[in-house]
């Protein structure tokens, strides 16, 4: 039996990596953090999302010691989401070490469980200027991971080489557009489905589904060589 570990924060990259591990794996643990972020509805929409996809386990994990650590626009009420960089280079929006703790935690539950995968919706082609988003970084966490645990754990990345027309050609791919497009929690200032249109967040997902839509043989083409390759 394929058993996996989706790390689910309710946003589009991360339904995106359910809806497909639903169909790739026998049995699917999805796993959210609640790390005192910005928008609590996150934690919400995740659960209502697990619920209607039928997922059978999903756990809710209080980290919110993180909170305390990492200063951030998504943990401080009181700073808001800028477009500039700071000037270390990265996004206001960067939560340093989240997915370091996010990956450990989701690799300790799949060592439990006895799942073989931990999927996590990072992507390094449309990223956010997050380090921890790089195929570098997961290459570098998978094998400590495994040499931590003396077990073989994947980390498996569907959306890594993706950029957003094709993240959003995939979720099509699965009759899941709809439901990505109005159900899930991507924008900064916590607004559902197309979000505020103006964040950073939703620039990303609004010029990647503006892509699709008009490019729809295109991407899907660049969607299934990736596929393939």
């Amino acid at each position: 039996m394929k058993k996996a570990v989706v790390v689910f924060s309710g946003g589009q990259d991360s339904t995106t990596c359910l809806v497909q591990a639903l169909k790739d794996y026998d049995e699917v643990h999805a796993i959210t953090f609640d790390y005192g972020q910005r928008h609590r509805l996150e934690i919400e929409v995740a659960q209502s999302l697990a619920k209607e996809l039928g997922v059978k386990a999903h756990k809710v994990m209080d980290v919110t010691l993180l909170n305390e650590l990492a200063i951030s626009s998504l943990t401080r009420d009181d700073i808001e989401v800028s477009h500039e960089l700071q000037d270390n280079g990265l996004p206001n929006s960067f939560v340093p070490g989240r997915n370091i703790l996010f990956l450990t935690l989701a690799g300790i539950y799949a060592y439990q469980v006895g799942a073989e995968a931990v999927i996590t919706g990072v992507c390094e082609t449309d990223f956010s200027g997050y380090p921890d988003c790089r195929n570098s970084f997961i290459q570098s966490m998978s094998k400590t991971l495994n040499l931590g645990m003396d077990r073989e754990l994947t980390l498996v990345t569907p959306l890594m080489w993706l950029d957003k027309a094709e993240t959003w050609a995939l979720a099509d791919q699965y009759d899941a557009l709809e439901l990505v497009r109005n159900k899930t929690l991507t924008c900064y200032n916590g607004i559902i489905g197309d979000g505020c249109g103006d964040c950073p967040s939703c620039e990303l997902r609004k010029n990647g589904l503006d892509g699709y839509v008009n490019n729809k043989e295109r991407v899907n083409l660049s969607l299934e060589s990736k596929q393939n390759s």
